[in-house]
């Protein structure tokens, strides 16, 4: 009998083994099951929790597309479409939902930028910077490189007003979104080659990094988390570990990282198989349930000792027809609407909707111990971009 327990428990943990490393879920699933014997601060019962939500496009008009024609009815539709969606749905404080078009330079080939920054006009949402700097040349960038192609967009996308200004410093700042989720060089060499890149981001004035989760090797095994990452220009993936962001606690590091929801799920309507991963992702494959919602919400991702504030980031690449059906279709109506009735109630809940800067605002405000409603920090550090 103690053979066949052990040769069964063998033969689960060989299984398991398998779907981890199938999955590549070795870069995280251990930081995941830790969490399951960490005990979290409960929320003040006396006040509503405070989601605030956030959806990064990694908008890409190009993507399994070289037609002209294609990839501009692709922002030609989110131009007529998005606003009739948007109007819709309200927040807590009455705002629409705002997206965040992470665009990136080597995309605007038919004035894309330019119309995109239309819709920002009109307070449909922002626009801020996505790299795919490993597909422009045959050969990986050098820091050198990498550093004059950040300068010449960031320059290029100020003329169209689209980064606010940081009222510390007056300094332009952006939020980045990495291509092939390769940040930091954490691909084996492939879609970056450079090993200082968070210094080169942070150099250049980039306020945090929104790329994660992953479900490749790029995910860093520090999970579900707003944390500064040092840099060690000698390795690769020097984001892997951080330090949490804190209320009091004096900014560290070289960049932030804002991290969405990843984990493990039961698929809705039970379908085989019944556990999918969940890395915060909107598309044809991935609806957004509002089981998933509810998921988003209990991982609370959040500053430290401020539990009462909990960040709903999630991502999509939008441009692609799929994907852009879901986004500006009724899975996304339902989505919202489930946002809008469950956590929006104002006893348990009250509701955000904010853009990646936004976000990143009300972090900064959560940091330095502020109080009260969070949407009144939307602007606490970076303000509106001036378009």
């Amino acid at each position: 009998m103690s053979f066949i327990i052990l040769l069964l428990i063998f033969l689960f943990l060989f299984f398991l083994t398998t779907i981890i490393l199938k999955k590549k879920m070795q870069y995280w699933f251990f930081s995941y099951a830790k969490t399951f014997f960490i005990k979290k601060n409960s929320t003040n019962k006396q006040k509503p929790t405070d989601i605030i939500f956030c959806l990064v496009d990694h908008f890409e008009p190009s993507f399994r597309t070289k037609e002209v024609t294609v990839q501009k009815s692709r922002v030609d539709r989110w131009l007529e479409e998005f606003p009739l969606f948007s109007v819709t749905h309200r927040d807590g404080d009455g705002c629409m939902p705002k997206h965040t078009w992470f665009f990136s330079p080597h995309e605007d080939t038919e004035d894309h930028l330019e119309r995109l920054t239309g819709l920002c006009k009109q307070g449909y949402g922002e626009i801020e910077l996505h790299m795919h700097h490993d597909r422009i040349l045959p050969f990986p960038d050098t820091s050198e490189t990498f550093e004059r192609k950040i300068r010449e967009a960031t320059d290029r996308y100020a003329l169209l007003g689209l980064f606010g200004k940081d009222n510390r410093d007056d300094k332009r700042k952006f939020g980045f979104v990495h291509g092939d989720w390769a940040l930091d060089n954490s691909r084996g060499g492939k879609f970056c080659g450079i090993n200082n890149e968070l210094q080169i981001l942070a150099k250049c004035g980039c306020y945090a990094d929104f790329t994660f989760p992953s479900i490749c090797e790029s995910q860093p095994q520090k999970i579900n988390s707003i944390y500064y990452a040092f840099d060690d220009p000698r390795r690769p993936k020097s984001y892997d570990r951080g330090i949490s962001v804190k209320v009091g606690k004096k900014k560290c590091g070289d960049l932030m990282i804002i991290q969405g929801p990843l984990g493990l799920h039961s698929k809705p309507y039970r379908r085989w198989p019944f556990i999918a991963i969940e890395s915060a992702n909107i598309s044809l494959t991935d609806l957004p349930y509002p089981s998933r919602v509810d998921f988003w919400a209990k991982t609370g991702i959040g500053v430290e000792d401020k539990q009462e504030w909990i960040f709903i980031k999630v991502h999509t690449h939008g441009a692609y027809e799929p994907n852009a059906d879901v986004l500006l279709g009724e899975h996304m109506h339902t989505m919202h609407s489930y946002l809008e009735s469950k956590y929006n109630d104002g006893i348990n809940f009250r509701l955000h909707y904010v853009t990646a800067r936004e976000l990143y605002n009300i972090v900064k405000a959560a940091e330095s111990g502020e109080i009260g409603n969070p949407s009144q920090f939307r602007d606490y550090y970076i303000d509106k971009p001036p378009l």
